[in-house]
């Protein structure tokens, strides 16, 4: 699997590029964001530190998010709740604050490629993860249109641009459609049994996918409880108090 690093740092990208070397990973590295945006090797997942410096990571982010699916860890000193909420808004599939393990983040690399599908070609090995199995139909909940085949959200015909984690979060709430979901189960189906951060990442995905959709109303919360989808207008089996 091909990575690639845009980090400056020389003490923090070399001893990186080398561990993820040894768990098999091939990690292209570069300094700045504008080298990052124009670099010739097509990764598999960008590895993307917000303090460039000819550039904010944020930037690069939404730069790179608007013109492919591509996945994207957050590696940064900036460890406030402010910044996470805002590369998540921007499309970032995770956020992991400095300082942290290289296993800690081969775990997240490989959840985040678990959630969208992105795998690289050719046999995996034991510790890989598994294959993407084939997508239904599109399913049609109201004026709302999800194809996980695809991975295309459309709601009353428009396209909705969602980031590869807004959709798995869609895509899962919406197999049981007014059903309540733990805040546990969420967190286990949609990033993985092992995640490592705050529970304050789902609501950040929860509020992103709200205003995406155009109307809160999709997405309702059980009280202690965690979420559940709904359609709009239409009643719900049951009152969520």
């Amino acid at each position: 699997m091909r990575l690639l690093l845009i980090e400056d740092d020389d003490r923090i990208a070399q001893p990186l590029a080398e561990g993820l070397g040894r768990y098999g990973f091939t990690v292209d590295r570069v300094r700045t964001g504008a080298a990052g945006l124009t670099a010739d090797s097509s990764p598999d997942l960008v590895l993307l530190d917000l303090g460039l410096p000819d550039m904010d990571g944020l930037d690069v982010c939404r730069s790179l998010r608007a013109r492919s699916p591509i996945p994207i860890i957050m590696i940064t000193a900036r460890g406030e709740e402010a910044d996470r909420v805002a590369g998540l808004e921007l499309g970032a599939d995770d956020y992991m604050a400095k300082p942290f393990g290289v296993r800690e983040l081969v775990a997240r690399i490989r959840a985040v490629t678990r959630r969208t599908g992105a795998l690289p070609a050719g046999p995996q090995g034991p510790d890989a993860p598994a294959m993407v199995p084939s997508a239904p139909a599109p399913q049609q909940l109201g004026p709302l249109r999800i194809d996980r085949r695809t991975r295309q959200v459309h709601v009353v015909g428009l396209e909705v641009a969602l980031s590869p984690r807004e959709f798995d979060l869609l895509a899962f709430l919406a197999q049981d459609p007014g059903a309540v979901h733990s805040r546990q189960q969420i967190m286990d189906a949609v990033w993985d049994p092992h995640f490592f951060g705050p529970t304050k990442t789902l609501d950040a995905h929860v509020a992103a996918l709200r205003r995406k959709l155009g109307e809160p109303g999709w997405i309702t919360t059980a009280r202690g409880v965690g979420f559940r989808l709904t359609v709009p207008g239409e009643p719900s089996a049951e009152a969520v108090r």
